[in-house]
């Protein structure tokens, strides 16, 4: 019998609006994709527009101008699909290290949800170009370095359109391979661009948009899964569950406060007794109030970040009722890049807050009578081992890095393109910013992560031996407790771990916990209403 599961019907690009989820979904290679009719409707009236703008040599930027400060520099008609490639060449100046193949289908996501709007003067044919590599996983090969978010991302965005004329690279299995090998292997035929058809791939905020809505994704879970661990945590030391009561968060009601709370005082469980203990450390007691700031600002930089994927961030606007092309700046990615640089700032603090709770696990004046470093040796060399205490000097050079990241990268800005683009948001670094700064936190959780389950181990071994009165925890965290124990053994006698942390960020990455952590495609952060 055959347990392969039915695949999810094909999702329309502009026939509806897309969620982040459905981003990541499409970007994992987890979502068949196709192209709605009216989408190919919309596109090829658009695109007459600038057809007829040609014809007349109505005076419109990129396609009968130059671009940028060059704007006062006419292109006569015939020479603008001549315009249209030359940009695509000028722009092949991206540096640092590629995209991955998850970030760059996420950027041709994005960018495929812009066009098919219908406003950006292309043949439909673009889009289905795009729509072709997604769906054969031919992935171009973007450096990640380059742009300052507006003109949008118009550096690595080139090679996105690139690739479609069959120039620069693809993914290959062993490294990047020619464009045009892999369309022809493919049977697709190379685009030859007309007027305006390379801007309206180039000039907009898909790459920031898209690093940005896997960094949000990835910083949900983290906020989800870093309640959990501090439930457990506060569980094994003894911890005052009062600190998560709802009348106590309802007197200052701010929504991701709450909801934190709530999550705690659902898995915490019952506490082991400490007898005369009031008030728990800060890294436990503030909890609430500090990844409430997380879920807080997931809740407005997810609007933020669904509304520019679901927009047109191109220059000009085709308005094909009126039939004219409008001049503006819709290309500045702004809201991204400060919903980026609140977000990893609002992040980095979790990865500060894992590193002090593993700290306390591991401190015998703190951690109610645990072993101290969390060591799980017995025997008469119990003495030679240390347990998790390189551990703690691994999350601290991690929560340190990140909270070095948080920077504003919009606080940066530089006038460029001789002066034309004189103030600009620094979007795709903030980003990129965004997205080390979860890569940072995620380690640090999965090693705190492994800590509290040794704790949970140890806990379980004294109550065993009538050294300690025992508690219990919630349901939720002893799935998390299992599901761990079925990848990872107990620490007993020292040996390394960085195969264990692999192990649980594979768990965080692939979405492994994201049933165990509610996060549906309904959820919101907050436990409010989808968008």
């Amino acid at each position: 019998m055959s347990t392969s599961k039915t695949p999810p019907p094909p999702l329309r690009f502009g026939a509806h609006r897309l969620t982040l989820r459905d981003i990541r979904r499409i970007a994992l290679g987890r979502q068949p994709v196709a192209l709605d009719p009216d989408a190919r409707d919309r596109m090829a009236a658009s695109a007459a527009v600038i057809a007829r703008a040609v014809a007349d040599n109505a005076q419109t930027y990129g396609v009968t101008t130059s671009v940028g400060a060059s704007v006062t520099t006419r292109v006569p008609g015939d020479l603008s699909a001549t315009l249209s490639r030359n940009l695509v060449r000028m722009h092949g100046v991206g540096t640092g290290a590629p995209l991955d193949r998850t970030t760059t289908a996420a950027v041709l996501a994005v960018r495929l949800a812009s066009l098919t709007i219908g406003k950006s003067g292309i043949r439909p044919v673009i889009a289905e170009r795009l729509l072709e590599l997604l769906q054969h996983r031919a992935l171009p090969v973007i450096p990640a370095e380059g742009s300052v978010g507006a003109s949008g991302d118009l550096t690595p965005m080139s090679y996105v359109a690139a690739t479609l004329c069959g120039d620069r690279e693809i993914h290959g299995d062993d490294g990047p391979v020619p464009a045009a090998e892999v369309l022809a292997a493919l049977d697709i035929e190379p685009i030859v661009f007309a007027p305006k058809e390379a801007l309206s791939l180039m000039n907009g905020t898909s790459v920031a948009t898209a690093i940005a809505t896997l960094g949000w994704l990835a910083a949900e879970r983290i906020a989800r899964l870093s309640a959990l661990v501090t439930a457990i945590i506060a569980q094994v030391v003894g911890g005052r569950a009062e600190h998560f009561d709802p009348v106590l968060h309802a007197a200052r009601p701010h929504a991701g406060q709450r909801a934190v709370a709530a999550w705690i005082a659902e898995d915490i469980g019952t506490p082991h007794p400490r007898p005369g203990h009031l008030q728990d450390r800060y890294s436990l007691r503030c909890v609430p109030h500090i990844v409430g700031v997380l879920v807080d600002a997931l809740s407005a930089a997810g609007v933020w970040l669904e509304t520019e994927v679901n927009g047109v961030s191109d220059n000009p606007i085709v308005d094909v009722e009126r039939g004219v092309a409008l001049h503006g700046g819709n290309f500045y990615g702004g809201h991204v890049g400060f919903a980026c640089d609140s977000l990893k700032l609002a992040v980095a603090q979790v990865a500060g807050l894992v590193d002090r709770q593993l700290n306390l696990l591991c401190n015998p004046t703190e951690n109610h009578g645990l072993p101290g470093n969390l060591v799980g040796a017995e025997g008469p060399d119990f003495c030679t081992h240390n347990g998790f205490k390189a551990a703690t000097i691994a999350t601290s050079a991690l929560a340190a890095e990140a909270m070095k990241l948080t920077m504003p990268a919009g606080a940066f800005t530089r006038s460029t393109e001789l002066h034309n683009q004189d103030q600009v948001p620094m979007a795709s670094i903030a980003a990129r910013d965004l997205a080390r700064v979860v890569e940072l936190t995620e380690q640090a959780l999965a090693i705190t992560t492994i800590g509290a389950a040794q704790a949970l181990d140890l806990r379980a071994r004294q109550v065993a031996a009538g050294q300690i009165e025992a508690g219990e925890v919630g349901p939720r965290a002893r799935q998390l407790h299992t599901l761990l124990r079925s990848r990872i053994e107990p620490v007993g006698g020292d040996r390394r771990l960085d195969r264990d942390v692999a192990e649980v960020l594979d768990l965080m990455r692939t979405g492994a916990l994201d049933g165990l952590l509610d996060l549906d495609d309904g959820a919101d952060p907050a436990g409010r209403p989808a968008r």
